[in-house]
């Protein structure tokens, strides 16, 4: 493709959960969506029912929405961006929930828009792993997202010992989330790995009205009955002494 191109690629926010658009998105982020009629997304269903809590006014059937499949190459990434090489338009690229392209497919969009010269734009609204991290208590300075961790109870435990010792070590801060079904299974295992004075930050529903952050240590979590996890969008958090 050639000529310079003008349409930029907006890297536009999605709600964590249910909250009003007025305590997540900044009227500026909700204007800027409300131009743009291309849009790349994780998930199309959810990006309309985003698009309409954002109030965008364009008739959500005549808009462009393509879901970013994770097989494209570098070819099918550049058809993507088509409309912003070949026509100008800007694109707005949208995850299933929180930041775009942060623990995001999206990133590979990213990448290649700054190859071939697409202007990207990131734009202000939640990401779980930032206000997690902010309500924590925990190390801010140095940290790391570790995105799922592995399924096998064994290499589980194996795992969280490794960052454990990682954390120990270096004083950071790991982050990791599971499938939500799937976050007790997860709690339980750590609570018995992990040595008692580490501690474990539960995030949970974040800027909903079932916001729920706790910091305890690991031995104080075993003193206490287990919170209730299941089905809910959590983020874990570690930090050993």
């Amino acid at each position: 493709m050639t000529g310079t191109p003008t349409g930029q690629l907006y890297l536009i926010p999605v709600s964590l959960g249910e909250a009003p658009c007025s305590t997540t998105v900044p009227d500026e982020v909700r204007r800027i969506t409300g131009t743009i009629t291309d849009f790349i997304v994780e998930n199309a269903k959810t990006a309309r029912q985003e698009l309409k809590r954002l109030g965008h006014p364009g008739p959500l059937h005549t808009l462009d929405i393509t879901a970013l499949e994770d097989t494209l190459d570098d070819t099918g990434l550049d058809a993507l961006l088509a409309p912003a090489l070949k026509d100008g338009r800007n694109i707005g690229l949208m995850s299933e929930a929180g930041c775009p392209a942060v623990a995001d497919p999206g990133a590979r969009l990213v990448a290649r828009a700054h190859v071939l010269g697409v202007p990207v734009r990131p734009l202000v609204g939640p990401s779980s792993i930032l206000l997690g991290l902010m309500g924590s208590g925990l190390n801010g300075q140095s940290f790391a997202f570790h995105g799922y961790l592995p399924v096998d109870e064994a290499a589980l435990a194996r795992r969280l010992r490794e960052l454990e010792n990682e954390s120990r070590a270096h004083g950071r801060t790991q982050l990791f989330i599971e499938t939500p079904y799937r976050n007790e299974r997860l709690y339980r295992t750590l609570v018995a790995t992990c040595h008692p004075g580490t501690r474990l930050c539960l995030a949970k529903n974040l800027t909903t009205a079932e916001e729920w952050i706790q910091t305890r240590s690991i031995g104080a979590w075993r003193r206490e009955p287990a919170p209730s996890l299941a089905r809910q969008p959590t983020l874990f958090l570690l930090l050993a002494s």
